[in-house]
């Protein structure tokens, strides 16, 4: 039993060993415990470690019961001796064994949490990456944008003072369409008195014509 103890602890210094440093080893150890803690295999450690411990407790109470026959007998036993020694290394062994085991198990612990923060870490950077780009995206879009918003803000500037141009053309021409209407309503004014002027003549004349032609006719016979 003892060199099975021994192995065992051996072992479990080992795995504790390769799983301190960071080797193809680690990752199926860390493989392999995974797989332990699944399904039975709680089970199965939980029997182990509860038969170890009877033993262990069983060991001690005889290494106690040795010694208290010693007290009370004031002699060492030759027998007793080899048994309290076998009792022991036995007792040392399986205190060796669950606190190694426990030491192991919180290191997988550890190991798995380390494991899951740092993939939780790099998923954290990858987004944040990605937010970086949106917001330099965003940030140029912006930038674009508000150049946009500039330009239409000159045309627009642009286009008012044309319109403003326009306006006061329009005003202008409107002002030289009254002038011109009053200038031709003058001068349809001025035409038409022109136009009686010249019908009075016209009658002046034919009167004229008239008695000419009257004193003319008269003179003949």
């Amino acid at each position: 039993m003892e060199q099975l103890l021994f192995a065992v602890v051996l072992f479990e210094v080992v795995v504790i060993v390769a799983l301190s440093f960071k080797t193809p080893i680690r990752k199926l150890l860390i493989m392999s415990l995974d797989r332990a803690k699944r399904g039975r295999g709680p089970v199965v450690i939980q029997t182990v470690s509860v038969t170890v411990i009877v033993l262990f407790v069983a060991s001690v109470y005889n290494m106690m019961a040795i010694q208290k026959r010693w007290i009370e007998d004031g002699a060492v036993n030759p027998t007793d001796e080899v048994i309290m020694a076998k009792h022991l290394l036995e007792s040392t062994l399986m205190g060796g064994f669950l606190f190694l085991g426990l030491m192991i198990d919180r290191l997988h612990h550890y190991m798995r949490e380390l494991r899951i923060r740092r993939k939780t870490m790099e998923v954290i950077k990858k987004e944040g990456a990605l937010l970086e780009g949106v917001k330099a995206r965003g940030l140029d879009e912006i930038k674009n944008l508000k150049e946009e918003i500039m330009s239409l803000r000159k045309r627009q500037e642009q286009l008012n003072s044309e319109l403003e141009a326009r306006s006061k053309e329009i005003r202008t021409q409107k002002t030289s369409a009254v002038a011109l209407q009053k200038q031709s309503e003058g001068f349809l004014i001025e035409f038409n008195r022109l136009l009686e002027e010249n019908q009075g003549l016209r009658d002046q004349l034919h009167t004229v014509d008239s008695k000419l032609s009257r004193s003319s006719s008269k003179k003949n016979t």
